[in-house]
């Protein structure tokens, strides 16, 4: 292993979190304690004092084999002025201050003569005596030894601590290996155009002096905005991946403390950091954590963020942009970031990474499929075409929950009816078998029958029904799902207000046949208000104008003002909820028609749900153009772990995340 990498892993282990004191640690060394207390005061010594005899006694017995063993301690010049004799007998007849014992301790003058009758015995053995250091040590040493023990204990938990008290202050931004967690452009697809955007700073990291030379400088920042799940995050490792160079991640949430000046202190120590790895990255996940706008909401000035910000900004000047050191930020909020982190010279770059189109979304596909076992009849082309909407981590996560419902229908690969059943519990729940009685399933199939009968009738093709079911599905007892034909990029007045109308024709459907409404039409209502309100406020589809009457809606305390201001009178007010009122009153009224004059195909499509429980799209056009069904119902095939699938026979295309019908997914107890 080279210098270099000894150096990188030395780096990456200094960005590893400090270990815990773990419960076995402390179970083994409460046991070493609880031994050197028990050598300390259960020693033999301890456990019973001997019987103290005279020299000339320790002889006589001796000579009469009533000693089992004994030590002769001479003294500290080996002669025998003074020894200590020590020993057991063989019966415990000796009188002590606890009783009778069998240990006994002599001292006194042993002469010669008394040395060779104690010798004829063979049962004395000759030590030197001990000093006094070496009593000393024998009734220290255990207390050394708890002593160290305690402090192993709680002394070093307590540096420790106080390490920590000492880094608080330090980054948090975790070094990525370079071979574990590598990342290049070929595991990120679907933003073609962000990824020719930094390709340049991978060039850069490579060969500064090519742009250098020509008197171009490198963005020093380079933010990233788009919705969740579109490869913020995965794009900004590609770069460090391609450019081989450290790479550092942090979020932004982690410079923000409780004490004022600890995150500023962070954002020194990263920065530091990077200029003595340069050239290097630094990838700031979530920035509007610390970036939002200054002087916005209850903080004032003062409070931790805005310091923490504050000092992100000086540093992103400090730096010559030639150091090497390049900042990416990700967020899916740039609106509420501060003026100053956007201006040039700090985020000279926004790349905007948007939701997959149509071929994007086949390439994340294809780049997720690798890990997979897929089988033959699985067309990941298809599939890209009825995922309209979705992001790259929703196409992995389709994938992967196709990949879990195979193998608990123990199958060896993943087969096109696990892709479907995936891709409708992703976007609109797994479905649940509920227990429902006759009236419940009546009012359900009609609802869902009015939903799918106003779609047919008045849809042109743009938002063709897919299917209609009456199985509960996430939050509602039935749901009638959509699939565009492309990506709908622009919403047009006359298809709007067919969703409105197809969101009316649920209450219409309950109302007309059962005589009573119902409180499944709840997410219908919120839905067909919202988009009203859109056209009336926002898109400028009615009489008053392409006036923008929304501006007053935004969240407060997001980052600007504390207050709001109403941009319109009383009196515009009222206009709008009329205008409001008109377009749902009119798609109403209209959908009602339509109802009304398909009375029998709207029967027909209702006991065809009430048989099947789930009918595709070209059954109800069948049912509108025919009177009758002439396409099989395919029924739901039973598995060995006894799952049903979710879908029926497998169609080329899937419903979108709008492709619900109008408050399809709300909490209703009755069919949406």
């Amino acid at each position: 292993m080279s210098d270099l990498e000894n150096k990188k892993k030395h780096r990456s282990l200094k960005n590893l979190p400090p270990d815990r004191f773990q419960p076995k640690m402390l179970i083994f060394f409460f046991a070493l304690v609880a031994a050197a207390l028990a050598l300390l005061f259960f020693s033999p010594g301890r456990l019973a004092s001997p019987a103290t005899l005279k020299i000339q006694k320790v002889v006589e017995l001796a000579e009469q084999g009533k000693i089992s063993k004994g030590v002769i301690h001479q003294d500290a010049s080996g002669g025998r002025d003074w020894v200590v004799v020590t020993g057991e007998t063989k019966e415990a007849n000796l009188e002590s201050e606890h009783g009778l014992t069998n240990q006994f301790s002599a001292a006194g003058r042993l002469t010669d003569a008394n040395m060779e009758r104690l010798q004829k015995s063979q049962a004395f053995v000759e030590q030197p005596a001990t000093t006094l250091f070496t009593q000393i040590a024998a009734q220290v040493i255990p207390f050394l030894l708890i002593i160290g023990l305690l402090y192993f204990l709680f002394v070093r938990q307590l540096r420790q601590a106080g390490k920590g008290a000492l880094s608080f202050g330090k980054s948090r931004a975790k070094l990525l290996t370079r071979d574990r967690d590598k990342v290049t452009f070929a595991d990120v697809a679907g933003c073609d155009e962000a990824k020719e955007e930094v390709s340049e700073v991978v060039e850069f990291l490579k060969d500064p002096k090519k742009f250098t030379k020509m008197g171009g400088k490198i963005p020093k920042g380079i933010l990233m905005v788009g919705p969740p799940g579109t490869g913020k995050t995965l794009l900004a490792k590609a770069v460090a991946g391609e450019a081989e160079v450290p790479f550092f991640s942090i979020s932004g949430s982690d410079f923000v403390e409780m004490f004022v000046g600890v995150g500023a202190s962070r954002v020194r120590d990263m920065f530091e950091q990077g200029r003595k790895n340069a050239p290097c990255l630094i990838f700031i996940d979530e920035i509007d954590a610390v970036g939002r706008q200054r002087g916005a909401g209850l903080g004032g000035g003062n409070d931790e963020r805005e310091q923490t910000l504050n000092s992100l900004l000086v540093e992103m000047d400090g730096f010559d942009p030639n150091e090497g050191v390049i900042i990416i930020a990700a967020t899916n909020r740039p609106d509420v970031l501060d003026s100053a982190l956007l201006r040039p010279g700090r985020f000279d770059r926004q790349i905007y990474v948007d939701l997959p189109d149509l071929v994007g979304r086949e390439q994340i596909l294809r780049v997720h499929a690798k890990r997979i076992t897929l089988a033959e009849n699985v067309d990941l082309q298809v599939i890209a075409r009825g995922t309209p909407g979705l992001s790259g981590a929703d196409l992995a996560n389709l994938l992967n929950e196709a990949a879990l419902l195979a193998a608990r229908r123990n199958k060896k690969k993943v087969e096109m009816i696990d892709v479907e059943d995936a891709r409708e519990k992703v976007q609109f729940g797994r479905e649940r078998r509920r227990v429902m009685d006759d009236s419940e399933k009546k009012l359900t199939a009609y609802h869902e029958a009015g939903h799918a009968l106003v779609t047919a009738v008045l849809d042109d093709g743009h938002l063709p029904v897919h299917k209609v079911t009456i199985i509960p599905r996430g939050g509602s007892l039935g749901s009638t799902m959509y699939i565009p034909k492309k990506d709908i990029l622009t919403q047009e007045k006359k298809k709007l207000e067919i969703r409105i109308a197809t969101g009316c024709a649920g209450r219409i459907a309950e109302e007309l046949v059962l005589d009573d409404i119902s409180n499944g039409a709840s997410g219908d209502i919120l839905q067909v208000t919202k988009i009203a309100r859109h056209m009336v406020c926002d898109w400028g589809m009615s009489p008053l104008g392409m006036i923008a009457y929304g501006e007053s809606s935004d969240t407060v305390f997001l980052g600007r003002e504390i207050t709001r201001n109403q941009a319109y009178s009383e009196e515009t007010a009222r206009r709008i909820d009329a205008e409001v009122f008109r377009i749902v009153d009119e798609q109403y009224r209209r959908a009602k028609e339509v109802i009304i004059a398909h009375r029998e195909v709207l029967d027909k499509i209702a006991a065809a749900l009430l048989e099947h429980e789930t009918l595709e799209g070209k059954h109800v056009l069948e049912l509108l153009q025919f009177g009758e069904m002439r396409s099989p119902v395919v029924r739901e095939p039973v598995f060995k772990s006894g799952e049903k699938a979710a879908g029926k026979k497998s169609p080329e295309k899937t419903a979108s995340p709008e492709a619900i019908s109008p408050g399809g997914a709300a909490p209703a107890p009755t069919a949406a």
